[in-house]
């Protein structure tokens, strides 16, 4: 919660936000300018490192002393990666449409043949329209504000961060966040076809403190598709108590 100092404003709660994949600050856009009355915010950048080890610590190194961390898909395991490195600096965590899941023999061979897919020069100029549909609900196929904010977004960052990205291996986390104590918002849209809803009801059980929301006619990039709702969830999981 926000903490009161006599004669002064409450002091916010300093909030780290994790994108995903090809994800910048674009990615948090509405919860950066509707959450600023009760937390000062952060976006991590993620695209430096192919590793989880060294992207968790670059984050850290540039993070406040202590932090409400939320994470966002790729976001989400260096959430967790955090949580092995640094537990005590995390307040409470948020993870939005992501996955505990280390990748199957299938999805890491499947990451390899992306990456080698944009080498080719010219190859790559962000979210294609067959990727855009995996990665959007069916009803916002026409809308093209959204089309277009997400199909800039990851061509700006480009086929360089893109490899770089696709290369960190994706490692269980079932462990560190069934040792996880603080409050927890686990946060995913109903039609999700990256992280399915079961992944994020797999990460709620192994939390009995967490909050599942689920957003009806969304899909994977929550942020953008329900940005209100999404606002609204980390608003409560923001002012939630600590345990006692």
């Amino acid at each position: 919660m926000e903490i009161a100092h006599p004669g002064n404003q409450p002091e916010k709660i300093p909030l780290l936000l994790l994108p995903g994949l090809l994800n910048d600050a674009t990615l948090w856009r509405a919860q950066l300018d509707a959450l600023a009355d009760i937390a000062d915010c952060q976006v991590g950048d993620l695209t430096r490192h192919d590793t989880l080890r060294a992207t968790a610590e670059d984050v850290l190194a540039n993070a406040p002393a202590r932090f409400a961390l939320a994470g966002f898909s790729l976001g989400g395991y260096i959430a967790q990666e955090i949580l092995r490195i640094a537990p005590e600096r995390v307040q409470r965590l948020a993870l939005l449409d992501t996955s505990h899941k280390a990748d199957s023999l299938e999805r890491a061979a499947q990451r390899v043949a992306q990456q080698n897919s944009v080498r080719m020069p010219g190859n790559f100029h962000g979210f294609g329209d067959k990727l855009m549909r995996s990665y959007i609900d069916a009803s916002r196929f026409d809308d093209h504000v959204l089309v277009e904010t997400v199909r800039g977004m990851t061509a700006r960052l480009g086929a360089e961060v893109f490899i770089r990205q696709s290369r960190i291996a994706r490692v269980d986390g079932s462990e560190v966040l069934r040792a996880w104590k603080g409050p927890t918002l686990v946060l995913c849209g109903r039609n999700d076809a990256i992280t399915p809803l079961a992944v994020s009801e797999q990460i709620a059980a192994l939390m009995p403190q967490a909050r599942l929301v689920v957003l009806d006619d969304c899909g994977h990039l929550a942020p953008l598709e329900k940005p209100e709702q999404v606002t609204a969830a980390m608003r409560e999981w923001l002012l939630q108590d600590m345990p006692a």
